[in-house]
């Protein structure tokens, strides 16, 4: 039995039992290092040299963590949270729906990715509670914008996720127009609404009250951002804060570095004195131990894939798949989205589980018969496949690290294995109906 499988069986099982996903992945890292005949101290050693893979992402992490208790030092978020509560109060529908759309537009038409969840969640927290609001529907809503828009529209991230599923097809001998990969996911990203719609009105439809047991004090969620302030007025420091936010985006969508644009608005906050200097060893004290450990988990999933990747455990996967599928189409669609699967849970990402993929499965997918479409269709919704439910993918990471900055919020059961349930088992259902009708 390959190492992708046993590690991510590993992987999934140490995280439902509530082992620490830190841990849990780098159990699972190192597992993968061994059976696939490293030493233990080379398995630590290629982990480790793997983790520079996503030190800007981490860098990018702890830097937003800062900047998100910086804006929510100036009280803006507390006009924010008011408007919502006087608009949406009593419609729980209504807002998962919104912080779904508000989430897709981080995709595509505002392109900071899970920036704003740091931002915009920890505040409502108060307002989910006292709505009764299920943070498991929460999370799905936030999943949804993270991953689906990507999927089926081609701007921002989704420009970059269908070049890629283009290029990687030509460069394995079947050639597609970048133009034509929104029919090809069109079916899948049919299958990401349906999972939402599930959960907004059905599976998390009834009230549910937020356990108080485990509660923290928290940098972002306290007392005075009461959703119940009535006397908030805009000011000079809400300007300066709107600057930063605006700043920060410009930076990023020019330079495509997170991090960057979150140090100029933490720069200009400064400069500007909605927060005082002396104040600036509590505020990053503050942002570290809100983002500090999710950005650590990115750092050990980097290492995780290059194992994976370094010692042949996905292609021998991938291999060992092609000796049984013969001719058939359904088949041969079932075990690329399988693998797909697999792989992705394991890796956390997407985008890079498109190469391997592609490598071998363009020309499975010549041998068996499968058109263009059919073809984009199925490598698309396979490296898609498990985005939602990784414990290592910032899909779910950015919605737990909103969720839970009141200590509330489980990663594996509050976020994972709900977000699996509703996007990665209808995913799986329309990529296989789109690779047997297109």
């Amino acid at each position: 039995m390959t190492a992708v499988i046993v590690s991510v069986l590993l992987m999934i099982i140490l995280s439902m039992l509530r082992v620490n996903v830190v841990l849990s992945i780098l159990l699972a890292a190192l597992s993968a290092g061994l059976i696939s005949g490293l030493s233990i101290l080379d398995s630590t050693n290629m982990l480790i040299s793997g983790m520079s893979g996503q030190a800007e992402t981490a860098l990018s992490i702890v830097l937003l963590g800062i900047f998100a208790v910086m804006i929510k030092y100036s009280g803006i978020t507390g006009i924010l949270v008011t408007k919502l509560l006087k608009f949406m109060k009593g419609k729980r529908g209504g807002i998962l729906l919104t912080i779904a759309g508000i989430s897709c537009f981080s995709q595509n038409l505002v392109p900071v990715h899970i920036a704003f969840i740091p931002i915009l969640i920890p505040p409502l927290l108060h307002l989910f509670d006292s709505m009764k609001i299920d943070r498991r529907g929460v999370a799905t809503a936030l999943t949804f914008g993270l991953k689906a828009p990507y999927i089926m529209i081609p701007a921002g991230y989704g420009l970059m996720f269908h070049q890629i599923i283009a290029t990687e097809m030509k460069t394995n001998g079947m050639k597609i127009a970048v133009s034509q990969l929104p029919l090809a996911l069109f079916i899948p990203g049919l299958g990401m609404i349906a999972g939402l719609l599930i959960a907004v009105f059905i599976t998390y439809r009834k009230e549910k009250v937020t356990s108080t047991t485990e509660e923290v004090e928290s940098p972002i969620v306290t007392s005075e951002i009461s959703v119940t302030a009535e006397n908030i007025s805009f000011n000079k420091q809400h300007v300066v804060t709107l600057m930063a936010i605006i700043l920060a985006l410009i930076i990023q969508v020019v330079t495509h570095s997170l991090a960057l644009g979150a140090l100029a608005g933490i720069i200009l906050m400064f400069a500007g004195r909605v927060v005082p200097i002396l104040k600036g060893d509590e505020i990053v004290d503050d942002g570290m131990k809100m983002m500090g450990a999710i950005a650590f988990v990115m750092l050990i999933a980097a290492g995780y894939a290059t194992i994976l990747k370094e010692t042949g455990a996905i292609t021998e996967l991938v291999t060992l798949t092609n000796g049984f599928i013969g001719d058939s189409k359904p088949l041969a669609a079932f075990t690329i989205l399988m693998v797909g699967l697999l792989v992705t849970m394991g890796i956390g990402s997407s985008f890079g589980t498109i190469p391997i993929l592609a490598s071998v499965y363009v020309p499975l997918c010549l041998a068996v018969g499968f058109s263009p479409l059919a073809t984009a269709s199925l490598i698309g919704t396979a490296s898609a496949l498990g985005d939602a439910g990784s414990p290592a993918s910032d899909s779910t990471i950015g919605p737990t690290m909103g969720l839970n900055a009141d200590g509330k919020h489980n990663h594996i059961w509050d976020t994972c294995v709900p977000t699996f349930m509703h996007y990665n088992i209808p995913l799986f259902i329309f990529g296989m109906i789109a690779a047997l009708v297109l």
